[in-house]
């Protein structure tokens, strides 16, 4: 089999809105740099996602220079510096973590909410702040920034492939938000890995993760369908959980590439074991 490889990297500036395809891109302490580091809330500042909203699919992202810009088909562009300034502190909350973080502008907030039909604001993480991920699985020295719980997920494409032959559906990996796609090892391959390396960078891979609702939503037109998750119970269902794709965390910082050698260090039980 030819060397497995880095075939994909996806970025997410702000959680759950469409991500960003990118082609080279640096790793910094937090994880890929600027994912996630925006996030939208209600007005009990409780995190927003596709769960809740799946038109929040439909805004997207880009970023040009130092600018992060959103827009959507119907309502235009907004465009936010990369580096905010300023801003009111605000207690959040994922899922049960509480995460300080700061406003943005009215302005956004506003296109926001216009958008989306319902009040809420955007807020960003600062540099300074520290996050830490779920001890249960993570070292003390691991953070994250507005993610579920990790930096990073990975998933091969032979995954999807074999994934869409069962459903006969040809879904997009963008279905299901990885961070890292690998390419040139046999599908499913990522259950048994426990630690990598891409490019100068260390990856432990500590749990497999469980899907929600989210790959059931079409990134085109937010519109929801049984699958993914209907096949996924068939297949890959655990502790009445269905799984699919890894979380990673990272042990050093750098750059990655697409086309990069992946090294498989260590292998380990399948998660799920299934």
């Amino acid at each position: 089999m030819p060397q497995i490889i880095l075939s994909d990297i996806f970025i997410y500036p702000v959680k759950s809105l469409a991500g960003i395809k990118v082609s080279q891109w640096t790793v910094n302490e937090k994880g890929l740099l600027y994912d996630r580091k925006w996030m939208l809330i209600d007005s009990n500042n409780q995190f927003l996602s596709q769960r809740r909203l799946p038109k929040m699919t439909l805004i997207k992202t880009e970023i040009k220079n130092d600018t992060l810009i959103l827009s959507t088909t119907v309502s235009g562009s907004i465009s936010l510096p990369l580096t905010p300034e300023n801003g009111d502190d605000i207690n959040t909350t994922i899922w049960k973590d509480q995460c300080l973080a700061k406003t943005t502008t009215p302005v956004a907030d506003k296109w926001l909410s216009d958008f989306l039909e319902m009040d809420c604001k955007l807020v960003y993480q600062p540099d300074n702040i520290i996050r830490p991920v779920d001890p249960d699985y993570a070292a003390d020295t691991d953070k994250v920034n507005f993610s579920d719980g990790f930096p990073f997920l990975i998933v091969s494409d032979a995954s999807l492939t074999s994934l869409n032959q069962e459903m006969k559906i040809p879904l997009p990996m963008l279905r299901f938000r990885p961070n890292l796609v690998i390419s040139n090892c046999k599908s499913y391959a990522e259950d048994s890995w426990k630690k990598i390396q891409i490019s100068n960078i260390v990856f432990r891979l500590p749990k497999a993760c469980s899907r929600c609702s989210v790959p059931t939503i079409d990134t085109e037109t937010a519109q929801t369908n049984k699958e993914p998750l209907t096949t996924l119970s068939r297949l890959r269902r655990w502790n009445n959980k269905v799984f699919f794709g890894q979380n990673a965390l990272h042990d050093t910082v750098g750059e990655l590439s697409v086309g990069d050698p992946v090294e498989i260090i260590k292998t380990g039980l399948k998660q799920p074991p299934i």
